[in-house]
């Protein structure tokens, strides 16, 4: 079994989102080259760091912390990232119907329902001042 731990700290603007994306698109290429599953996980990135950047420390900036873990027995990419911005837990917010036509259904919700159907397992909590978002695809 090889395992692989890497983290990174960014501060939470915009300007940093591909600086994220890249950072875990280079620990997951070590242990999936599937194009598909890269653009899946490239958006979950993309959701929870930029609902960090626009939410977590407005109207101050913070950072936030990305720990990246790779396995290969079971083959598994675990990402959780880390702010000491206001608590919040994505997990609350319910589904949104994606039966209803797009103009029908109210905005937002969709980045994270598309980030709890890409990931294996979501894990939310707030520990000593800080959210802490744990997201993990199973392979």
């Amino acid at each position: 079994m090889s395992e692989k731990k890497s983290e990174i700290t960014l501060e939470a603007q915009d300007k940093n989102l591909e600086a994220a994306q890249e950072f875990v698109k280079n620990q997951l290429k070590q242990i999936c080259n599937d194009e598909m599953i890269l653009l899946q996980i490239d958006l979950v990135v993309e959701e929870v760091f930029v609902n960090i950047s626009h939410y977590a420390y407005k109207p101050q900036t913070g950072n936030v912390t990305i720990i990246c873990q790779t396995s290969t027995e079971p083959s598994r990419l675990t990402v959780t990232f880390i702010d000491s911005g206001k608590p919040f837990n994505p997990l609350e917010r319910p589904d949104p119907d994606i039966t209803l036509d797009s103009s029908e259904r109210e905005i937002g919700g969709l980045g994270i329902f598309l980030t709890k159907k890409y990931m294996t397992t979501t894990v939310y909590e707030f520990k000593d001042g800080k959210n802490i978002f744990t997201l993990t695809r199973d392979f």
